[in-house]
């Protein structure tokens, strides 16, 4: 499998719908489930699948996405895996930015060429999901497939957001459609198992996963006028090339905005999560953090998420995640709230010396609900936070507010008794 695969992984672009998370950091280095940042999502479902030559694309603040691949993902200096972390870069070809998933591809193809591969497995870097590609990749040896999509049967609601297709009874795509008006979707309902059919799910819509032929990829990387996957060449494609539906089922979810990442991230406390961190066979690796155990006293805990090295006195902690170092102060209560916890420890003499006015972490007696606080933030105490489906978006220096969550920036100071 290994010498067949190259895997290509897209990081995307400025991020500006998860903004503020993506102020400082590129979108796949966004932390999530409190210890993990969403590019290991892709990375661990390809070694899990054993493809261990991946390359990541991306193009905008990709200093902490850099730093967390080179200190995660180490392999034996005798085998050929790899995960490279590459940046827009002006070459006498280009002077561009990525203009598109496919420009990406196009203005990175000469790095991947210097690999012997047959197939490119190219993936999104925003995805949550769990999934072997190698069982993808034999249905499309198998079909002698030039092209295959991954695709998950969605309800009528859901299907106006995506790439919508049909394929006939040997799963070859016969049409695409991207984002079909409502009035449109009854021509467009696939065959689904009979699962799907009983949720309402009976449309097939691409999950930006692909596999390609190498021959094909550049070829169709020669067009200088296509940009997009989904947009240009997936549609352009599937009339003179065989393209495959690769039907996949499980859980899988776009992090496209601070909605949807805010969900999926609390969907952890479930007490059976959809996505499963427990599996013993669908690992996910992330930086080997060499971190304490938890300290917890006094503090009611109900559905909530708790990760390595956090020193907690909260009064009540319910359907949360804590990331890694977080520190929670005595009397206060923290209710449906994504902390990513903090990249260091204050020492014991800078906290006893009372030189830092606001300590790292939530202080005592503070109400958080509704809640995202990024890395390194400091609220006060006193503090209350309480997001709202009634309030409205707005932005300041330290806080944004979208769809009625609160977002504290990262590294942002909460001063004592503020209220939000």
């Amino acid at each position: 499998m290994d010498n067949k695969v190259l895997s290509i992984i897209l990081g995307g672009g400025q991020g500006s719908r998860l903004y503020p998370l993506t102020e400082k950091r590129s979108k796949p280095a966004v932390p999530i489930a409190g210890k993990y940042r969403l590019v290991d999502i892709p990375i661990s479902n390809c070694l899990n699948s054993d493809i261990k030559r991946m390359y990541v694309l991306t193009q905008f603040n990709s200093a902490s996405l850099n730093r967390h691949i080179k200190n995660t993902y180490h392999f034996s200096f005798f085998s050929q895996a790899f995960v490279d972390v590459l940046a827009a870069e002006q070459t006498m070809a280009s002077s561009e930015w990525f203009q598109g998933t496919a420009d990406a591809v196009r203005q990175s193809l000469h790095h991947f060429l210097k690999h012997d591969f047959e197939y490119a497995l190219i993936l999104s870097g925003d995805q949550l999901y769990q999934m072997d590609y190698s069982l993808m990749l034999k249905e499309h040896i198998k079909n002698k497939a030039k092209i295959s999509i991954a695709t998950i049967p969605v309800n009528a609601k859901d299907a106006t957001s995506f790439g919508i297709l049909k394929s006939d009874d040997k799963n070859v795509i016969t049409s695409f459609i991207e984002k079909p008006a409502a009035e449109l979707l009854p021509d467009w309902t696939s065959d689904v198992s009979d699962d799907m059919k009983l949720q309402g799910r009976n449309y097939l819509a691409s999950m930006g996963i692909y596999i390609f032929n190498r021959d094909l990829l550049i070829e169709l990387m020669s067009n200088p006028d296509t940009f997009d996957f989904g947009k240009e060449i997936i549609p352009q494609s599937i009339d003179t090339h065989k393209t495959l539906s690769y039907q996949f089922e499980g859980y899988w979810t776009d992090i496209g905005n601070i909605d949807s990442f805010f969900e999926a991230n609390l969907g952890l406390t479930d007490d059976i999560p959809k996505f499963d961190l427990f599996s013993n066979e669908n690992r996910v690796y992330t930086h080997a953090r060499i971190l304490p155990t938890s300290k917890i006293s006094g503090t009611t805990l109900n559905s909530s998420v708790i990760a390595d090295g956090c020193i907690i006195s909260a009064a009540k902690i319910e359907k949360s995640v804590v990331g890694v170092r977080s520190r929670i102060g005595d009397e206060s209560t923290v209710i449906n709230t994504y902390m990513m916890g903090s990249d260091y420890y204050e020492t014991l003499d800078e906290i006893e010396s009372r030189k830092i006015k606001v300590l790292m972490g939530i202080g005592q007696r503070c109400f958080i609900k509704n809640t995202i606080l990024d890395k390194n933030c400091r609220i006060g105490d006193d503090v209350r936070i309480h997001g709202k489906k009634s309030m409205e978006d707005v932005e300041t220096d330290l806080y944004v507010v979208r769809d009625g969550i609160v977002v504290v920036k990262k590294g942002a100071t909460i001063p004592h008794g503020f209220v939000i």
